[in-house]
């Protein structure tokens, strides 16, 4: 019995030196000169979930916009943590004219019940994080609760088209469809049936309108230009909606 007492206490007195000698062991070396060791990482640090597509509108989504599609990589990581489908593509053409830069091939978006028709757009990775917002944050909840029914497919009239404004017309003034920067969305079709358009439901005090309308308002919080029935002729079947630094709503 006294042997395994001398044991342990044998064991423990050396554990006790190697635990002091441990305190006196030195710290990591310096940096070499003119650089530093990494930040250690924030606890508070998360994955970027759903991000910017799933943040309710407020005063500053424009501008987060404009934020987050200054990089292409950024834009695509968004739309990418939505859920959202879109493949990148070289740029091309004129970027003065009739071209396409920081542009993709925007898909399904699998965190909504809408698909686009026709589908797979072509159009820069702004107007693609541009209209997804205005999917899930304005355009399906609104007719939710005007409608009462699901928005299952929105229909369009395409983004990219070489051409001045207005279909050419007295402009000589270059059109954002000519960089892909804008959609033009004629209706939707919902869940129980309906077909929703521009040229049929704008007017009048009818839910139609009143959804229209509510899209095109909210639509002015997410893009920089957006055209109406209420702006001219030319826009009467369509929301011209448009991912540019400008700011101009009718």
């Amino acid at each position: 019995m006294r042997f395994a007492l001398r044991s342990f206490a044998t064991v423990v007195s050396g554990f006790l030196i190697l635990a002091g000698c441990g305190r006196m062991l030195p710290d990591f070396p310096p940096p070499p000169p003119g650089t530093s060791w990494p930040a250690a990482p924030s606890r508070t640090e998360a994955p970027l979930v759903g991000g910017l597509v799933d943040s309710p509108l407020d005063g500053g989504t424009r501008s987060a916009v404009i934020r987050e599609s200054a990089e292409l990589s950024q834009c695509v990581a968004q739309l990418t943590a939505a859920r959202v489908t879109f493949r990148p593509v070289p740029d091309k053409g004129d970027p003065q004219a009739c071209g396409l830069v920081s542009g993709g091939v925007l898909g399904a978006d699998y965190g909504t019940i809408a698909r686009m028709t026709p589908g797979d757009v072509e159009m820069t990775c702004r107007t693609a994080l541009a209209v997804s917002i205005w999917r899930r944050q304005s355009l399906e909840p609104a007719a939710r609760e005007i409608l009462g029914s699901d928005v299952v497919q929105i229909d369009h009239f395409g983004a990219y088209a070489c051409r001045n404004v207005n279909n050419g017309g007295a402009s000589n003034r270059i059109s954002a469809h000519a960089q892909a920067m804008a959609l033009d969305v004629s209706g939707v079709r919902l869940r129980d049936g309906r077909r929703i358009t521009l040229t049929n439901d704008w007017y009048g005090d009818t839910h139609e309108a009143r959804f229209l309308r509510r899209i095109r308002d909210d639509a002015c919080r997410i893009f920089g230009t957006v055209l109406s029935p209420d702006y001219n002729a030319v826009h009467r079947d369509h929301l011209h909606l448009e991912a540019t630094d400008t700011r101009f709503c009718r």
